[in-house]
């Protein structure tokens, strides 16, 4: 499954946010988004998911989403695991798993059940806590917890907004394996995330964002080795970063 985005402006309110903005994301790719903060690189993630108003083409396998509603395009097999979490803090691990199969929730309670068992072989954390409240999860807790509910869906691309914010590097080293693992099972991912160094290391392909603009996009690696990136981005000596460097390498190769 492709995603591409063709001009593609998005507007919060009458402020335009994107200005034809060209992003494609092949089958099983990972494909990063960088930028500064306020570059736009939310908003995308947004505008690609029906939830912002935009102009221009936005295509899955071929398909105008244009008027498309964000609830079909999740059927369609496109999720959006967004930087606040959005979970529902008074209801368990279990219950936020469920409501993210309400796409396929008439393939009945067996079939939601297999795939929360998927989802907790995944995050086994969230298997032991399934019981418990969304709001007294840890911070990495509630990350797997929102990339869970996301999975729930049966994605084929999945849209990841800054998922390391906030979190201690132990964890973060566990999400970005599970990028990779997920991309090893056939899932795409867009990427949208403020650690550079890590998100050029498990990315295919690269787009800088500034100003809501597309300034430079390549492979991942030639992106990373751009003087400009490197000096805004990276702290110009692009050697591995210890969330990457330090995955055990059963975990990078999963």
């Amino acid at each position: 499954m492709t995603l591409e985005a063709r001009a593609l402006c998005a507007f919060h309110g009458r402020i335009p946010a994107l200005h034809e903005v060209d992003v494609s994301v092949p089958p099983s790719g990972i494909v990063t988004v960088v930028g500064p903060n306020g570059a736009g690189k939310s908003t995308l993630l947004a505008a690609l998911m029906g939830r912002l108003p935009m102009s221009g083409e936005v295509r899955l396998d071929g398909t105008d989403l244009r008027f498309v509603s964000p609830e079909r395009r999740v059927a369609m097999g496109l999720s959006l695991v967004p930087e606040q979490r959005d979970l529902f803090g008074t209801m368990s691990v279990a219950d936020n798993l469920e409501l993210g199969a309400f796409c396929w929730r008439r393939a009945g309670r067996r079939a939601i059940a297999a795939e929360m068992e998927r989802v907790y072989a995944l995050f086994p954390r969230l298997g032991e806590r399934h019981a418990q409240l969304a709001h007294t999860l840890s911070g990495g807790e509630r990350q797997m917890l929102a990339l869970g509910r996301a999975l729930m869906a049966r994605p084929r691309i999945l849209l990841l907004d800054e998922p390391s914010l906030g979190l201690a590097p132990l964890v973060v080293r566990d999400i970005f394996a599970t990028v990779r693992r997920l991309q090893a099972q056939g899932v795409a991912i867009l990427l949208v995330e403020q650690n550079a160094r890590a998100a050029f290391e498990v990315a295919d392909h690269a787009y800088v964002l500034e100003m809501g603009r597309v300034s430079l996009q390549g492979p991942a690696a030639e992106v990373a080795r751009d003087a400009r990136v490197a000096d805004s981005y990276l702290g110009r000596a692009a050697a591995p970063s210890a969330a990457i460097e330090s995955m055990p390498p059963e975990k990078l190769a999963a």
